[in-house]
């Protein structure tokens, strides 16, 4: 089963720490944040893994070689220029094959089983599956509940429950059609077509630990929770 890891970010939220290094190979306990992502695809079944990159390119490969010290396989893309958060998979049409494969960002620390999400996609004829993870946000100020005039409850600086994409996918092949070679595009919009034009899209809500390391405050609970053994 193959997975493609988008790590091509500049970290821009993470600086001054990624002026040098790229955000998933910024360290995490004795290892990178991307050797955690590489685990957890390698022990469901995921061992052909695409690492599509572009700042900093040279350290990944330099990194983690052909991946065989991690009992999988590791092959590059490097973008020439910034391609966007699914731009980059237009590199890659003529090497992920006839069957559905996996999208994950570097930056994402998950105990998801990965093997179960491509089970979901199949089982619902998917053309595309996105993942969601429910997040909480304290409101700063309480509300009101009233009706003609008249209160009937107040609601004390409520947490905000949304749904936000989570950044691991599942893309049926004839997905990659959607994308022109070397085109600028984002996931966001990608889905946006799919859905226009009639293919299945489907959610699948992650349950498990989720973080996305992108901005220092989640690096710093992420090292916090690899103590703790949340990771891992």
């Amino acid at each position: 089963m193959k997975a493609v890891i988008m790590a091509g970010g500049l970290g821009s939220r993470l600086k001054p720490l990624t002026h040098i290094i790229p955000k998933p190979l910024l360290p995490l306990g004795e290892r990178t944040i991307l050797e955690f992502v590489i685990d957890r695809l390698s022990k469901h079944g995921f061992k052909d893994i695409i690492v599509a990159t572009n700042f900093q390119s040279d350290l990944f490969e330099a990194y983690l070689k052909d991946g065989s010290h991690l009992g999988v396989n590791i092959t590059y893309s490097k973008e020439e220029k910034s391609l966007g958060t699914v731009g980059p998979l237009s590199l890659l049409k003529e090497g992920l094959g006839n069957e559905p494969f996996l999208v994950v960002n570097g930056d994402i620390l998950t105990n998801l089983n990965f093997k179960d999400l491509l089970d979901f996609h199949l089982k619902n004829n998917a053309d595309l599956t996105i993942t969601t993870k429910e997040i909480k946000t304290p409101f700063q100020y309480g509300i009101v509940h009233s009706e003609g005039g008249i209160v009937r409850d107040l609601e004390e600086k409520p947490n905000l429950k949304n749904n936000i994409l989570a950044g691991i996918y599942i893309l049926n092949p004839d997905i990659l059609d959607f994308l022109k070679d070397g085109e600028h595009k984002h996931m966001t919009d990608l889905i946006r077509d799919v859905i226009n034009l009639g293919k299945k899209v489907v959610v699948y809500n992650i349950k498990e630990y989720w973080l996305d390391v992108g901005i220092m405050e989640n690096y710093k609970k992420a090292q916090e929770d690899k103590e703790k053994g949340f990771i891992g």
